[in-house]
């Protein structure tokens, strides 16, 4: 039989689904976008400045920080996850030192990252509001809409 996770085994009929967190959802996104950037930059550099850069470093830089990138989607639930991402967040800034375009790309990539990350949480929030409303109205109204016309 196949090992089940912590919320597997935890499990029981008639629990509600725990919700997946949107802000959590938004911050992946970021990251794996600007993974798939950050490779396609690394192909430019690649281009542009091999003659000067060498190809082992300029290869190795862009593919470890594509890497990075994904693989930090996994960290963004730990307490520190967030402030991995803000560090990503300079240090894609920081290559522009190499390519400048890039320096613009950082930019709206940090810009999209705080607006995700506030929004995220925002929705978050009116989310467990209403989760909060929804267990309230269930425990004052324990028939279950019995008594109410289906259609």
């Amino acid at each position: 039989m196949a090992r089940q996770t912590k919320a597997q085994r935890e499990w029981r009929p008639g629990m509600p689904k725990k919700r997946r967190s949107i802000k959590v959802m938004f911050a992946s996104t970021v990251l794996l976008l600007e993974a798939f950037v950050v490779l396609f930059a690394t192909l430019v550099v690649f281009g542009l400045r091999s003659d000067t850069i060498p190809i082992g470093v300029i290869l190795g830089v862009g593919l470890a920080l594509s890497a990075v990138l994904i693989v930090a989607c996994a960290f963004l639930t730990k307490p520190y996850g967030m402030l991995l991402g803000w560090v990503l967040q300079v240090l894609i800034l920081a290559t522009g030192i190499v390519e400048p375009m890039m320096f613009l790309v950082g930019i709206l990539f940090a810009l999209t990252w705080l607006y995700g990350i506030r929004t995220g949480a925002r929705l978050d929030r009116e989310n467990a509001e209403r989760d909060r409303q929804q267990a309230e109205w269930e425990q004052a109204n324990p028939s279950g809409g019995e008594g109410t016309q289906s259609l």
